[in-house]
């Protein structure tokens, strides 16, 4: 997630968006209607989407702002439909496909379009501790939901982030307070994540303060 100031209008968002995988979200197996959690400690960085020819390569849709997680040979973990606990598998070689959100990988053992076929919606994950060094003004998701967010001049509660949506420039999602409105239902806001708006992201006291212009807070 890249925070920059609002002059950046062509902000790269290369690291920390919502599709770096790091919200250890689950998704929809394409051998089941269930959803097949990601276990606790685990972040998803793909998906195994198809074969790629009859050698036993494949096509990964990223989940991922880390092309290191596809290009880098290494140890990854496969949870596949119905299993529980992640497999450990050796990536062999990767590449991106220009101009879309896929890579072409290789993994060790795996020689042919039938084995490929086999793993068909299976996702790759990582340990959530094994996580890329970050820029000045980048984060990870999953390190953002749930934090509280203040208005900095007032100290006053506006409420908890609750998703991260990738923007020209990335919007906070944030549940407001149950104080800052009268109806039943908790409504949320869109909050431009940027310097402007966004000063203090202090994940050492799990604090967020915000100076927002008038009316962004408006239901």
């Amino acid at each position: 997630m890249n925070r920059k100031d609002t002059k950046d209008t062509n902000k790269e968002k290369k690291k920390g968006t919502r599709k770096q995988g790091d919200q250890g979200k689950s998704s929809q197996s394409l051998h089941s209607p269930l959803l097949t959690p990601i276990p606790e400690g685990w972040l998803e960085i793909g998906k195994i989407v198809a074969p790629q020819g009859l050698h036993g390569q494949m096509r990964v849709l990223s989940e991922s702002d880390f092309p290191e997680r596809f290009e880098v040979p290494g140890r990854r973990w496969l949870l596949c439909p119905g299993e529980r606990e992640p497999q450990p598998v050796e990536l062999v070689s990767g590449r991106s496909i220009e101009g879309k959100n896929l890579y072409i990988i290789e993994l060790a053992g795996v020689d042919n379009r039938n084995q490929v076929e086999e793993l068909r919606g299976c996702r790759l994950l990582v340990p959530q501790s094994d996580r890329p060094e970050l820029e000045e003004d980048e984060y990870h998701v999953v390190d953002l939901i749930g934090l509280p967010v203040f208005m900095q001049e007032s100290g006053e509660l506006v409420g908890s982030v609750v998703d991260v949506i990738p923007a020209g420039n990335d919007l906070l999602e944030v549940k407001l307070h149950q104080d800052k409105q009268e109806q039943k239902v908790q409504k949320t806001v869109l909050i431009p994540f940027v310097k402007a708006i966004v000063p203090i992201v202090d994940l050492e006291t799990s604090r967020i303060e915000i100076t927002p212009p008038e009316g962004l807070l408006d239901l």
